[in-house]
């Protein structure tokens, strides 16, 4: 391990729900709970008003809605988490190469490797930087662990939460981790722990104490080797700018068990069609198709197909998933549905699957998106559909975003993020005057990036300077 703090770890405090929160001045200091609405949906991010009420991330959202009753329940608006997260991850390069992202919202960073940091002070100004450059740029709050590995600068950035910065100084780890309870330590879920907690062990410090063979005994070779070195904090890991992507997959659970066969297939074709878009914006392509069947009596069928070669061909995508789905048995009805697609590759080989249906080059229409099939004509117009916390703007109230909708009408509140509470108004599902918006910048006038961060790579102004190698 390092002699210094120079691992640094991000978590933004509940990144969905203070997204939310920033753009919704009504919502601030209020529970906001963000996740699927339907009675199958599980919550995303609870903002801390609401955890307070007991509600946290994963939990059934009916549950969520017994516990608060009162809170402001938001369908996520994903592009702009993303937008968001980019510009954090940003902040982030602009401080070292290695930068290792674990989700939107999440990153360790090597700083030694980046010369941002080399000592407790540097470290230490370099995350309390960091942390104003990201209120600056996002108007969102951050909380930093810096320690000499990444289980503890993650331990660290726990103890920040929320908006704070820990430092754990080499020479204090074991002090620090001895009274903890044994779920501190990652990868041990509730199963670990109870398991450990029957026979006895129930902190970091008795984790040491019984012994590595006794931890082998208990858990097994590989958990238990693991598991004793980091109670002894040792944790060798280094940061990993790139990871390889291994599969891309998409999946939808329905509130209503779907019994219908050929809405089942329909279902398929669409999650298909989504997860090549997936892999096209990922400039990757794939050999095996992989569908995921959850039925009404929660057995979980997987089947796979291997193609002779990589490919991005939404019509090859779907062909194979409809033959995976023929081998599946769903008369009972089927609760969650998935395809994804792994053996990633770089290239294509679209002159391998002439046979799909319209062949591999064929053109999608302008405004369209890749696999979409045609609108159904003529016929009715769909219900226009309002998902709760998303943008509108109406002709004559300008930009807000919807409350909730029911009954033939929705409800706006008109407000942005840097205005003050606004007004509520209800219109009809299909008001002309009222249509879907792109969400606003939480920030007005964000300073640039380049000025946020300084030079890459260079110490803050205020570090002192970095002493030379002998």
């Amino acid at each position: 391990m390092r002699s210094a703090p120079t691992i640094l770890h991000l978590d933004m405090d509940a990144f969905y729900a203070s997204v939310e929160q920033a753009s919704k001045p009504s919502l601030r200091g209020k529970a906001v709970i963000v996740g699927g609405l339907g009675p199958r949906g599980v919550v995303a991010t609870a903002s801390y008003e609401a955890r307070v009420l007991g509600v946290h991330s994963a939990m059934p959202m009916s549950q969520a809605r017994r516990l608060a009753p009162n809170a402001a329940y938001l369908v996520p608006r994903f592009a702009l988490y993303r937008s968001i997260s980019d510009q954090v991850m940003a902040l982030l390069r602009a401080l070292s190469p290695l930068v290792e992202p674990l989700s939107l919202d999440e990153a360790f960073v090597d700083l030694e490797a980046g010369g941002t940091a080399w000592d407790e002070r540097s470290a230490r100004l370099a995350g309390t930087k960091l942390r104003a450059d990201i209120r600056a740029v996002t108007g969102l709050t951050g909380s930093v662990g810096l320690a000499a590995s990444k289980m503890l600068a993650k331990i660290g950035s726990e103890q920040a939460k929320p908006d704070g910065l820990v430092v754990i100084e080499p020479g204090t780890e074991r002090a620090m981790l001895e009274p903890m309870p044994v779920r501190t330590l990652p990868g041990v879920g509730p199963a670990t722990g109870d398991h450990l907690r029957r026979a006895g062990i129930h902190t970091v410090g008795e984790i040491a104490e019984a012994g590595e063979d006794e931890l082998v005994r208990l858990l097994g070779k590989a958990h238990g080797h693991a598991l004793y070195a980091m109670a002894l904090a040792r944790d060798d890991r280094p940061v990993v700018a790139e990871r390889e992507t291994k599969s891309v997959s998409v999946e939808d659970t329905y509130d209503v068990d779907i019994h219908d066969r050929v809405r089942v297939g329909l279902e398929v074709q669409r999650l298909a069609d989504r997860c090549v878009r997936r892999l096209r914006g990922a400039g990757l392509s794939g050999r095996t198709i992989v569908l995921k069947v959850r039925r009404y009596d929660f057995s979980t069928l997987t089947r796979s197909e291997t193609l002779r070669g990589p490919t991005d061909d939404p019509a090859v995508v779907r062909e194979a998933a409809a033959r995976l789905l023929d081998s599946v048995d769903t008369t009972g009805g089927v609760r969650l549905l998935g395809v994804g697609v792994s053996g990633l590759a770089d290239y294509t080989q679209e002159d391998l699957f002439a046979q799909a249906a319209g062949g591999a080059g064929e053109e999608t229409p302008e405004g369209e998106e890749p696999g979409t099939p045609p609108e159904p004509r003529p016929g009715p117009p769909a219900e226009r559909r309002w998902p709760a916390g998303h943008d509108v703007r109406h002709a004559e109230y300008g930009h807000g975003w919807v409350q909730g909708s029911g009954l033939g009408r929705v409800t706006v509140r008109f407000e942005t993020p840097g205005s003050a509470p606004g007004r509520v108004k209800t219109f009809r599902l299909d008001d002309p005057a009222l249509e879907p918006a792109d969400p606003l910048p939480l920030v007005d006038d964000p300073p640039d990036l380049f000025e946020a961060t300084g030079t890459r790579g260079a110490p803050d102004a205020q570090s002192p300077p970095r002493p030379l190698a002998p």
